[in-house]
């Protein structure tokens, strides 16, 4: 982060990343394939951990909170380095290649929640619904928690997110003002 706040992430090359942390060019590529993958280097950690909360939910719990209640965990994987996700954050809204290694990263994520619902007997497309909201409710949650100037932690956030979605959700239930193509198309056979 130093190198890329002091040089911009376009002109940091992976010899200066590799010489500033006292490492040759080989060695550097036997741990990330890209300069970029420096950004995303806890990502399998993250990975293990959500799918391991996945995992050990009660039987009893529907999928999208199991995977809301995964995600609201992770804030002791990322509060100690909330000053470190904000840079990083800010690091990956100004550049486009970034941002699209953020969404294979996160549908890499998706996958391995989607799986991991599939092995608690969740139908397939249940599992991959619940997973993809839960990608949705982590990104608005990590954008709240990186702005959030009253530092109140990622799990907050996570919740506030998981209830907002099932709002939007019940009101398209209800019939409110999210009414959906299909209903529309329903009325007008009539």
């Amino acid at each position: 982060m130093q190198l890329y706040r002091e040089r911009g992430f376009d002109r940091t090359t992976v010899a200066d990343i590799a010489a500033h942390a006292g490492l040759t060019e080989r060695t550097f590529f036997r741990y990330f394939a890209d300069k970029r993958e420096v950004l995303f280097s806890g990502s399998g950690m993250l990975q293990d951990f959500l799918v391991a909360q996945v995992a050990s939910a009660p039987t009893s719990t529907p999928p999208i909170d199991v995977v809301a209640n995964a995600l609201a965990e992770t804030g002791a994987f990322f509060e100690p380095r909330r000053d470190f996700a904000r840079q990083r954050h800010a690091l990956i809204l100004a550049h486009a290649e970034l941002q699209e290694r953020e969404l294979i990263k996160l549908a890499s994520l998706a996958s391995a929640i989607g799986q991991a619902l599939r092995r608690r007997g969740v139908a397939a497309s249940a599992a991959s619904l619940a997973a993809e909201a839960g990608m949705t409710i982590f990104k608005r949650a990590f954008e709240a928690w990186v702005g959030d100037g009253k530092k109140r932690n990622l799990g907050h956030h996570v919740r506030a997110a998981h209830a907002e979605l099932e709002r939007v959700v019940g009101g398209a239930r209800r019939g409110g003002a999210t009414t959906g193509r299909a209903e529309r198309a329903r009325r007008g056979s009539r």
